[in-house]
């Protein structure tokens, strides 16, 4: 299982907004900008639900995703890609539904995606772009 370092925390720190990526079952792909996107472990990454249409019917066909964050002052750039499920009830949703409503209270907070990170890729302009790094 591959995990985040400090240095790709520190980068994706720096970002609002993260592109994500996923396919359908028979592999059409969906890019959507999603803003509610947080490290919980080095690991796991939890994304919520507020108006996923395309990329929560994807990944109930197709439970794979793929981030991108990156630096744009330094250029560091990393790509994760890992399993996704999918969390409507429980503790872990109860926990990232509140933590919507506290920011805005008219936020849906439809579910938690919870992304257990398989792959780390470098994204980084140059030599070792698309190299695997964990």
């Amino acid at each position: 299982m591959a995990k985040l370092t400090d240095e790709m925390k520190a980068v994706f720190g720096k970002n609002k907004i993260f592109p994500v990526a996923t396919a359908s079952k028979s592999g059409v792909p969906n890019v959507a900008p999603i803003a509610f996107v947080q490290i919980v472990s080095d690991d796991t990454i939890w994304l919520g639900d507020n108006y996923m249409v395309k990329t929560l019917a994807n990944v109930k066909e197709n439970p794979w995703m793929a981030i991108e964050f990156w630096d744009p002052d330094s250029k560091k750039c990393f790509q994760v890609k890992g399993k996704v499920a999918v969390k409507t009830a429980g503790a872990e949703y109860e926990k990232v539904k509140a933590m919507i409503k506290a920011k805005n209270e008219k936020y849906p907070a439809k579910g938690l995606l919870v992304l257990t990170i398989t792959e780390v890729f470098e994204c980084t302009p140059g030599a070792s772009a698309g190299k695997k790094i964990g």
